[in-house]
């Protein structure tokens, strides 16, 4: 039995003037999945969760969220989505208790004191219910607002870059709440820079001057790359790097603690470009592992190109 989508849109395509921004995104994210979009600023994430959340009309495209229509039935969409933007956008003036019930008034929640309650304990709010908003750590900020997205129980939950600025340990708590909610069959879709976060998502997509380039699970996307990566041991001197990164076959060399990551797609002239090394008794060189970053830098580095 095939699991049904929470979002099933295609051609979704959004213009400014006459900036394209997204051009033609097709997104399926199956209900209870937690879908990671990724790209470079400016490539379009936003424009897209804003569409997918009803607060943008689509230029062009069709398609269903939460089975209703993303183009006339937006509001209907709204009530049942929680979306945390990039900022902190909160009443820094008022308390943790006082921000989710001014939201739970907005989502008509009854009865209110009760929501709040319940909200607090859940997200291990309690004890600074009456901390004002504006005293916060980066984390308890990432942790209100996230409550004030799920207090009304929606069945989509759209994250926006939610982690920027919170240190490690505020975000892997985060994501245990994330992969928590969606244990209970909330459907998410987040955005993020962070590679760690990406490899957390059940699937990922990634998108590049409003174009989506590649989705699937972290193993498809890096098998569907194409990528051949060679990681080299030993310290080499400045001129034998730049002659390596300008060898034919090379498209990247990139430095991971004491070792070089050199990555191409073709495996005979990568070969070829690695040879003169093996000469030298200080350095190692042997296969190694395509990255998700190494994939995304061929993503992002290709896209520069073509919009160039």
């Amino acid at each position: 039995m095939s699991v049904p989508l929470a979002i099933d849109v295609r051609g979704m395509t959004k213009r400014f003037g006459k900036r394209t921004v997204v051009d033609n995104v097709d997104l399926a994210v199956a209900t209870g999945e937690i879908v990671g979009f990724l790209g470079p600023n400016g490539s379009g994430k936003t424009t897209t969760i804003r569409m997918i959340c009803g607060l943008l009309k689509p230029d062009a495209g069709e398609g269903t969220v939460l089975g209703l229509d993303v183009r006339t039935q937006s509001a209907a969409i709204k009530r049942q989505v929680g979306y945390m933007t990039q900022r902190f956008s909160f009443y820094e003036d008022l308390t943790i208790a006082e921000n989710l019930t001014f939201v739970a008034r907005l989502y008509e929640l009854d009865p209110v004191d009760e929501a709040v309650a319940k909200t607090l304990d859940g997200l291990g709010l309690t004890s600074r219910k009456d901390q004002l908003a504006g005293t916060l750590s980066g984390g308890w900020k990432q942790r209100l607002a996230l409550a004030a997205c799920i207090m009304h129980q929606p069945k989509l939950l759209l994250l926006d870059e939610p982690t920027a600025g919170v240190d490690p340990k505020a975000r892997r708590e985060f994501w245990d709440e994330i992969h928590r909610l969606a244990g209970d069959g909330m459907t998410v879709l987040v955005s993020t820079h962070y590679m760690d976060e990406a490899e957390r998502c059940h699937r990922i997509g990634y998108i590049a001057y409003g174009r989506m380039l590649a989705t699937g699970t972290v193993e498809e996307v890096v098998k569907g790359s194409g990528l051949v990566t060679y990681v080299v041991h030993g310290v080499l001197k400045p001129p034998q790097i730049r002659a390596l990164s300008a060898a034919e076959g090379v498209e990247q060399v990139a430095p991971f603690g004491a070792a070089l990551h050199v990555v191409g797609t073709d495996r005979r002239k990568l070969e070829a470009a690695l040879e003169p090394l093996k000469s030298d008794a200080g350095i190692k060189v042997e296969p190694g592992e395509t990255s998700l970053e190494d994939v995304f830098i061929k993503f992002m580095t290709g896209a520069q190109e073509r919009a160039a």
